[in-house]
């Protein structure tokens, strides 16, 4: 079972754990309403490193992403339900709009995101690349989103 962490948690954890060998692999995202696409991403985040550390978009990061209407679930909930699963070992608050600056604190070893991003697009590219951090790009479940639900619901 995962743990939500504070930012200096999480900083100090993965100092100590690449003291000792271990690898880190961190994603990000508002995982407001989770589904079978959020849960194979996760899953495949899982497999780059020995753990893996999800920087979770507060509530007001994502009414700056998605609107006034979001999230659907408070992130102390959306926290909740991602520590439950066995391939997150770590979830982190950001309020920012990017986690580039939280990217740049972690510096971890592997870093994951939907392959609708390049290297070329990815807003985090500086910190990934002045920190060699190794970005991978995992593929979408067609036809599963957050905003499908919430308009099928509709």
């Amino acid at each position: 079972m995962g743990k939500l962490v504070t930012q200096e948690e999480i900083i100090n954890i993965v100092k100590v754990g690449k003291e000792s060998g271990k690898t880190f692999v961190a994603t990000n995202g508002c995982f407001d309403i989770l589904h079978v696409g959020h849960v194979r991403y996760l899953q495949k985040t899982k497999t780059f490193a020995d753990y893996s550390i999800v920087m979770l978009n507060s509530d007001s990061s994502v009414k700056i992403l998605k609107g006034e209407s979001r999230p659907i679930n408070n992130e102390n909930d959306r926290a909740e339900i991602l520590t439950s699963l066995s391939c997150v070992d770590y979830v982190v608050l950001f309020n920012e709009k990017s986690p580039a600056k939280l990217l740049e604190m972690i510096k971890p070893d592997f870093y994951t995101k939907g392959a609708d991003y390049t290297i070329e697009t990815l807003p985090e590219r500086d910190v990934v690349e002045k920190n060699n951090i190794k970005v991978k790009f995992i593929e979408f479940v067609q036809g599963k989103s957050t905003t499908n639900i919430i308009n099928k619901i509709k």
